[in-house]
């Protein structure tokens, strides 16, 4: 049924949110339209799950030697961008008119994948590799998408969130789009953090994916900010409070 969703939403919109940035770039996929005459083939999975060529060779390339403290970055942004695409898709269902949320899982769905390839190309296992993992290991490396369990995670901490964000957004279509610049601020300070340990290990492979996610996270803020200012939320993302106030210096657009 997701699935199927998806690939109507592709045929359906005139652009869509498929994936962050090139690695060695400042310019996320996200800005590269689908168009309706854009010949669409093949199925939804195989629409979302294809990864730009710098991504993809990213991935295939050279492996580099991990600390514990990047092995555990894996871990923790498998399970934070699964929890972008979860809240995403529950609060789209409360607010099925909502732009940024029904578009942007598309996005994170691929941003998923990425980091569950880096995670099958060192061959990482939850209940053996990762130390960070405080909940019943949920094995996912080699399991579809679709067959995650949603608003289900191995770490406490995004468990957590994800309950209070979920909480937060069914107050009200405003509150959902304001968990949207939350999520999309958690996600960069969290990428900031595993890109630094990235460049010190000299992993270019994890550098260059999570430079990518970084990329479009910035993008999906500035959607929310927008559709909040559209909603006379004057302040769109600041409202939420100061730590998620954002500007274009720090969080550059690459929509333009």
């Amino acid at each position: 049924m997701i699935k199927n969703n998806i690939l109507k939403s592709l045929l359906a919109i005139a652009t869509v949110f498929v994936m962050t940035g090139c690695g060695g770039s400042s310019s996320p996929v996200d800005d590269v339209p689908i168009t309706l005459e854009s010949p669409i083939t093949g199925s939804a999975e195989e629409l979302l799950t294809t990864l730009p060529i710098e991504i993809q060779d990213a991935i295939d390339g050279p492996v580099s030697k991990l600390s514990e403290e990047l092995t555990n970055a894996l871990s923790y942004m498998g399970n934070e961008e699964r929890l972008a695409y979860d809240v995403y898709n529950a609060l789209s269902v409360q607010y099925p008119n909502s732009g940024p949320l029904n578009k942007i899982p598309d996005s994170e769905y691929v941003h998923i994948t990425a980091v569950q390839q880096l995670i099958q190309k060192y061959k990482l296992s939850d209940d053996i590799h990762f130390t960070n993992i405080d909940l019943p290991a949920l094995g996912y490396m080699n399991t579809a998408i679709e067959d995650m369990e949603a608003g289900t995670y191995d770490i406490a901490k995004i468990q957590k969130l994800y309950d209070d964000l979920v909480l937060q957004g069914s107050v009200s279509e405003i509150e959902a789009l304001k968990v949207g610049c939350i999520i999309e601020v958690v996600d960069v300070h969290d990428l900031d953090e595993y890109i630094k340990l990235a460049q010190k290990s000299n992993a270019t492979d994890i550098e260059t994916v999570f430079t990518s996610l970084r990329a479009g996270s910035y993008n999906h803020y500035w959607s929310f900010d927008k559709v909040l200012k559209n909603k006379d939320v004057i302040n769109g993302c600041c409202s939420v409070g100061e730590d998620y106030c954002k500007t274009e210096k720090e969080y550059p657009s690459h929509n333009g």
